[in-house]
């Protein structure tokens, strides 16, 4: 049975029922079109378009669909056009001609839309609770490491001392940022489409702000058209998980390099390595490199989205049909990476002695530029000088730990024989103790502050 085969004499080709179906992808929606049925059974119900005892058998069957959905004994047919025609077909089986009742008022149009946002209300939730838990290790790593001083990086270039901690919160908070993005994205996608119809409203008093709280949304749709069309929610996700997926990829990139052989700074599980098929000795970070990956994939389903949404005339285009496969696929892939990779930064060994050294004099340059700040020389003149006296240890081939104290005050006397103090990673982090800087202290106050948003 098809919902819409009356004014049709012939059946469809083959293939073309198969380009046109849905099912293989939107039987995901079936508990959320279950619960959407049934709230319209209800509105219908109070509308005095059906019975209570219509609406009770409806119900009920209803009720036996979803458990055998979670049961896993729904059995779907080879004419299943999609997700709504598999419900409407299997409540007939059970209830005959009262299930026919079912649809009076409603579209697959605004019912699609509804199922699709139910939906994705409740992946909003699972994956904030994902992130949550994988910024949980973060936080966690951040207070076992809070001894660790490892060198910063700019330009992947070493830069000056910072906390192995800070280095740790520096990706909780992107997350943060993720989850409040969703969270406001909640806002957005619990806006009540049923009740549109096709694109025109429906003809019967249905009350939608009952409806709208019944169903857990937070007011109906302004627009019958825009409620059936509107598929900004979906573009939202995307983007929500494609910058997920891209702050995870930074992430796991620092990771690859910092486990490599020429740094050094960790060692990986083995529970969470691979090998090579020829090479014995490779330990791989093969997790790393495909979280890194999947930001490349994210960021494909968000513009091939874009690009099905960009022409498409007003109200409801079969077009958007294209919408759930993406969005299901970008939800798949966060939460099957984020877990392993939680476990992979959770078991990782810190090699505290390749991160002391690692240590060069020259990332304590800054230090020695505020040194003579201190004494009152301005800072691009404290900068001109310590660039000097950086050169000159060069021409020597030293470090500037070991440059003269003869030739520092040959570029200024303001240099003294306490210069040398400056050249201490605890004495450089410590320093730097204002909110948001990497001194113990500092970093105590941003972990409290970051275990209370958990």
């Amino acid at each position: 049975m098809t919902l819409w085969g009356g004014r049709f004499r012939e059946s469809m080709e083959e293939s073309a029922w198969r380009l046109n179906a849905s099912l293989p992808f939107d039987r995901r929606l079936a508990e959320q079109d279950v619960r959407g049925s049934r709230a319209w059974a209800n509105a219908l119900c109070r509308a005095g378009l059906l019975t209570p005892e219509e609406n009770a058998q409806i119900q009920n069957a209803l009720g036996t669909i979803l458990e055998e959905f979670r049961r896993g004994e729904f059995q779907f047919q080879p004419h299943d056009e999609d997700i709504h025609t598999a419900v409407e077909r299997r409540l007939t089986e059970l209830i005959g001609p009262v299930a026919g009742k079912l649809h009076t008022g409603r579209s697959r149009n605004d019912q699609v839309a509804t199922d699709f946002r139910l939906w994705v209300l409740e992946a909003i939730d699972r994956l904030g609770a994902a992130l949550r838990n994988f910024q949980a290790v973060l936080v966690a790593r951040a207070e076992q490491d809070l001894a660790l001083i490892l060198p910063g990086y700019t330009h992947l270039q070493r830069a000056q001392p910072i906390l192995l901690s800070h280095w740790w919160l520096a990706h909780f908070w992107p997350l943060q940022r993720d989850r409040q993005r969703l969270l406001e994205l909640r806002k957005r996608t619990a806006v009540l489409p049923l009740g549109s119809g096709a694109l025109a409203g429906t003809p019967f008093p249905v009350d939608r702000q009952a409806l709208a709280a019944e169903l857990g949304f937070e007011v109906p749709c302004a627009n019958s058209i825009d409620g059936v069309s509107d598929r900004d929610f979906a573009v939202e996700f995307l983007f929500c998980a494609s910058l997920v997926g891209v702050h995870l990829a930074r992430l796991c990139e620092s990771l690859v390099i910092f486990t490599s052989a020429e740094f050094g700074f960790f060692t990986l599980a083995e529970a969470y390595s691979t090998g090579s098929s020829l090479m014995p000795q490779k330990k791989n970070p093969d997790l790393f490199e495909l979280g890194r990956a999947k930001a490349g994939k994210l960021i494909g389903l968000l513009s091939g989205l874009l690009t099905t949404l960009k022409g498409l005339p007003s109200a409801y285009d079969k077009d958007l049909q294209e919408d759930k496969p993406p969005v299901f696929a970008a939800y798949d892939t966060l939460m099957e990476v984020l877990p392993p990779l939680g476990g992979a930064i959770a078991t990782l060994k810190v090699n505290a002695e390749r991160l002391a050294a690692s240590f060069e004099p020259a990332l304590f340059a800054t230090d020695l530029a505020d040194y003579l700040v201190e004494k009152g020389v301005p800072f691009r003149q404290a900068h001109e000088w310590v660039g000097q006296a950086v050169r000159a240890a060069e021409e020597q081939g030293i470090t500037l730990e070991r440059l003269s104290l003869e030739v520092y005050r040959a570029i200024t006397p303001h240099f003294e024989a306490d210069l040398y103090a400056v050249f201490d990673p605890l004495r450089s982090v410590t320093r730097r103790k204002e909110e948001g800087g990497t001194a113990p202290e500092a970093v105590q106050r941003q972990l409290a502050r970051a275990k209370a948003l958990l």
